[in-house]
């Protein structure tokens, strides 16, 4: 069972305050929680850095400014339903996970991304977020699959994934442009 808080809070939009419900996930070495406007400055701090843009889509921007992070924070807010939360150890956001939650013949499928900020690689924050954030989309969301892609020499992504119980589906041969450079990406899923 899932320990999950939805609580009330307050956001400014123009001359009002708007009503916004915040998820709270509690993922054991770090929470999965509602992004915040508060949240900048870690942010652009965290995902400022050339070694987390090399494993993510180019729609991380690199450099990655404060108006990034604001649009991005305006983003989160606005989404609905909500489908990407920060990464927090000990109140700080350091990094990001979400769902896109695919259409159409698809639409009991969603593909994860995520990513965590480089000082905190290695020590096991990364497989406690996806496994618990897994296990929040299957039970918020109607679906019976999460995959998520990575790219050919992100061995510690791939191995996020495998301990988080998701399975190897397919090597996608150069299906991808990172850096200049025709990649493959492994695909990995987890099924209901």
């Amino acid at each position: 069972m899932l320990d999950v808080v939805v609580a009330s809070s307050y956001i400014w939009s123009g001359a009002r305050p708007t009503r916004m419900l915040l998820m709270v996930l509690d993922a054991g070495q770090c929470k999965i929680r509602s992004w915040q406007f508060s949240d900048l400055s870690s942010l652009v701090r965290q995902a400022d850095n050339p070694a987390i843009w090399r494993n993510v889509r180019d729609g991380f921007p690199s450099p990655y400014t404060d108006s990034d992070a604001e649009r991005w924070l305006l983003h989160a807010a606005s989404a609905n339903p909500e489908t990407n939360f920060a990464i927090a150890v000990n109140g700080e956001a350091v990094g990001g996970i979400g769902i896109t939650l695919q259409a159409d013949i698809h639409r009991v499928s969603a593909e994860m991304g995520y990513w965590l900020g480089e000082e905190y690689w290695g020590r096991g924050i990364m497989t406690c977020a996806v496994s618990a954030f897994a296990g929040y989309a299957f039970s918020t969301f109607a679906l019976s699959r999460v995959f998520a892609c990575v790219f050919e020499w992100n061995r510690a992504s791939a191995r996020v994934l495998e301990k988080s119980g998701f399975v190897l589906e397919a090597r996608l041969r150069r299906s991808a442009v990172k850096a200049g450079r025709i990649i493959d990406e492994f695909q990995y899923a987890l099924v209901r």
